[in-house]
């Protein structure tokens, strides 16, 4: 059984905050990164990398738990 780190907690509210950026950007065409970054570019992208980041480190928390298992 694999523990849960706050590294893997912090990954999932990132990943639940970029899901709920893409819903606002698909119902009412709201970018909320956009907003809280101020208009810097930057900001927006180190935004966007650290949440990349964090659903990267969700994908490996899932094989590490071996939720999927490949063989019979």
């Amino acid at each position: 059984m694999y523990k849960i780190s706050l590294l893997d907690k912090i990954s999932f509210l990132l990943v639940l905050i970029g899901a709920i950026n893409w819903g606002f950007i698909g119902l009412f065409n709201v970018n909320i990164v956009s907003l809280f970054s101020l208009g810097s570019i930057l900001l927006q992208r180190i935004i966007y990398i650290t949440i990349c980041a964090a659903a990267i480190n969700i994908i490996i928390l899932v094989f590490k738990c071996e939720l999927f298992k490949f063989s019979n």
